[in-house]
């Protein structure tokens, strides 16, 4: 009776065990089975071409990118979950006047700064976002705010901004965000469409700039972030992809994307949902699901910009179909690997 008992215990336990294994790592709360290396991904936007960028301002853009890598790796290698490392990065990024987001961003064609930012957490899929805020320091901070605080996943505008305040989050006066050489962007735009002419330039400067992060702690969970200033000119309260949840970002358990580009075509497509479904439901490889939505689905439309793909496994990819997109990686290492336009590799040796 005994033997059979103990035998009994012994089946029981390896079934349970069989179950846990086929449980699909994609699904929202399984865990992952083992330890994974760390790794961060971020990127500055697409759309940035070598002639626009003096050596100081690719000087300044390849420290920025270095600075926001290293503190957020410093998160990952504290032990401290994704979530914590990409809005570290990000904040560091929206801190820098260099990108379209926080301090950097663009005007609007009234003269404002109005920003958007989203994130998501890969092994929960919960998830906030923020848009048309013009008086947050840090957008990132308040879309964390209105994911873990709140029964919202998208909140705007003034009642943002309010919803800031409750949580302490830092509000700066509008002027915190106003940069000459963002001022100039939209007085070319101006004077352009008084003229009713647009310089191809000019055109894709208004389209693109975004900073965004993704990454893998040391448990195997995925988060992703963006944040924006959104379009040079842009008009009537308008939002692009980068709040709205699988088009501009999106993360679960298998995969995390954060995009940057024409948010419309963006929109349009589910662009981040649409490459991490290819991972999940095909198994296609992060740098060839980032190809095909990227370099395939989005140009075929008319759009154009790029993204940023991290899997469970460790799978990187950094598809654009611009001439340069600043972005960027660090592993457990804590190596720092950027680059910025199309003819400069950036190695992601083994991965």
């Amino acid at each position: 009776m005994t033997l059979r008992l103990c035998c009994a215990a012994v089946l029981l336990s390896l079934s349970l065990a069989a179950v846990a294994a086929a449980a699909t790592p994609g699904e929202p709360g399984v865990a992952p089975a083992v330890m994974a290396d760390p790794l961060l991904v971020i990127h500055g936007g697409a759309g940035v071409q070598r002639k626009d960028l003096s050596t100081a301002e690719e000087r300044a853009a390849r420290q920025a990118l270095t600075a926001a890598l290293r503190a957020g790796h410093a998160e990952l290698a504290a032990g401290r979950p994704a979530l914590a490392a990409v809005t570290r990065a990000i904040t560091v990024l929206e801190d820098d006047p260099t990108f379209n987001a926080g301090r950097g961003a663009v005007f609007t064609h009234d003269g404002r700064n109005e920003l958007d930012a989203s994130l998501m957490d890969g092994a929960t899929q919960r998830a906030g976002a923020v848009a048309g805020v013009q008086r947050v320091r840090n957008p990132i901070l308040l879309a964390q705010a209105v994911m873990e605080h709140s029964a919202h996943v998208m909140m705007v505008g003034q009642g943002a901004e309010a919803f800031a305040a409750e949580q302490g989050v830092t509000l700066v006066d509008p002027s915190y965000f106003r940069t000459d050489k963002r001022w100039q962007q939209l007085q070319r735009a101006l004077q352009e469409e008084r003229a009713g002419t647009a310089h191809a330039d000019l055109e894709t400067a208004r389209h693109f700039g975004t900073v965004g992060a993704l990454a893998l702690d040391v448990q195997g969970r995925l988060a992703a972030g963006t944040s924006t200033g959104g379009m040079t000119n842009k008009r009537y309260g308008r939002v692009g992809d980068s709040p709205v949840i699988g088009a501009g970002t999106w993360a679960d358990a298998r995969c995390a994307v954060s995009s940057t580009g024409w948010g419309e075509f963006y929109l349009r497509t589910a662009a981040a949902h649409e490459i991490c479904a290819r991972v999940r439901l095909s198994g296609t490889p992060a740098a060839q699901a980032g190809r095909e939505v990227i370099n395939e689905m989005i140009p075929a439309m008319g759009g154009d910009g790029g993204a940023i793909v991290l899997t469970a496994d460790g799978q990187i990819g950094l598809p654009f179909n611009t001439q340069g997109m600043y972005r960027g990686w660090i592993g457990a290492d804590g190596v720092p690997h950027v680059a910025i336009f199309a003819d400069e590799p950036l190695e992601v040796a083994g991965r």
